[in-house]
Formats: structure tokens, sequence, C-alpha cells
């Protein structure tokens, strides 16, 4: 932003707060709308008939997607961003897109088709991860610059310190009623699903093997 423009924005009377906004964003924008393609994926994984085709071992990739995601997030709804609380960021960002092209790959060496649809969702699952760690470290560039100095001078930089101005426990118990109600019940339904079936077609199996052996 220009001098002037600063100057025209003050003397307008406006003036933005870009880190609140940014936290703001983060909170009531980012996070809350990650839950819609998650469901559209669980709802795509659902119309190709997962249980049929990769079955359980991509269910319980999904499940390890979010437990990648799940617990940075956690903790950053608790705790205050430091060196330590940065790396377990990074660490699950990097480890959840390693993990993203796993399940690719096998949902596409498996009978399941995956729709362009399906491939656009991903992209959305992908990025917002990187996105919101991206507005949290410029929120927080002064923990950045303490990490790549390993913490040097901070003895705060690798334990978890409780946020000084807690979230408000409404917030905290919509998030956690969004989580169960777009996350736990739809995937944990979908895995359900899986064991089910490979169950069933396990001893469908065997029924024919010994029907077989009995000819």
């Amino acid at each position: 932003m220009s001098t002037d423009q600063a100057q025209e924005i003050s003397a307008s009377g406006v003036t933005v707060d870009v880190g609140d906004a940014t936290t703001r964003y983060l909170l009531y924008g980012l996070l809350p709308s990650w839950f819609v393609p998650g469901v559209a994926d669980w709802v795509m994984h659902r119309r190709t008939r997962i249980e049929e085709t990769a079955g359980t071992k991509e269910s319980l990739i999904h499940s390890l997607m979010m437990a990648e995601v799940g617990i940075p997030i956690a903790l950053t709804l608790r705790y205050e961003v430091n060196p330590l609380l940065l790396s377990v960021q990074l660490g699950g960002a990097a480890v959840h897109e390693a993990t993203a092209l796993w399940d690719v790959r096998t949902a596409v060496k498996s009978e399941r088709e995956v729709k362009p649809i399906e491939q656009h969702i991903h992209s959305f699952l992908e990025s917002l991860p990187f996105g919101a760690l991206a507005a949290l470290m410029c929120l927080h560039a002064d923990q950045v610059k303490s990490l790549l100095r390993g913490g040097e001078g901070d003895p705060d930089a690798w334990r978890l310190v409780p946020r000084r101005r807690p979230l408000s426990r409404g917030y905290l118990a919509g998030i956690a009623a969004a989580i169960g109600t777009c996350v736990l019940l739809p995937y944990g339904e979908e895995l359900l699903r899986c064991v089910r079936t490979g169950r069933k077609n396990d001893k469908r199996n065997k029924s024919n093997k010994r029907n077989r052996k009995g000819r």
C-alpha cells in the first residue's frame, strides 16, 4: 500500500487492523469452510462405492489425513503459536501432502473411479492447510524468526504455552460440533461400511474356496 493510499484511508476515518482481520478470517472463514470440501469428498467416495473398490485401506488413509490436519488445528486453538507449534504445523502439512499423494495412488490403482470433480475437491483439501499456515506465519513473523534461530533465547520456544487470550467456549464448542457432524460421523460411517463389506467379501471368498475344494 502506498503512502497516499494510507493517508487517504486515515483521512476517511477508516482504520483496519490487519492482524485482527486475518485472525477473524482464519477462525470464522477458512476453518469453518474447510468442512465443505471434506463432506463433498465423502459424498464422492460414497457415490463411487469405496467399500466395493478401494475398500478399508483407502478409508484408513482418509482417517490418517484427518489426524494429520486435526491435531495441529486442535493445538493451535488451545495454545500460543511458538517454534514448537509451528514445527508441528509445518510437519503436519508436509506429511498430509505426502499422504494425499498416497491416497490418490491407492484410489487410482483400485477399481474406484476418481472423477474430475473429486480431483478438484482434493485441490481444495490440499491447498487449505498451506493457505492457513501461510496466514498464521504472517501473523506470527516473530515466532517464525525464532524458529529459524532454533528458539534461541526463548525459554518457551519448545513447550506448549496455553493461549493468553483463550478462545470462547462457545466457539470451541461450535467447532467441536462441526468436526463431529462433518468429519467424525461421515468418515466413521465410511470406515464402518468398508470394514463390514470387507468381512462379507472375505466370508464369500472362503466359502467359494471350500466349495471348489469339495468338488
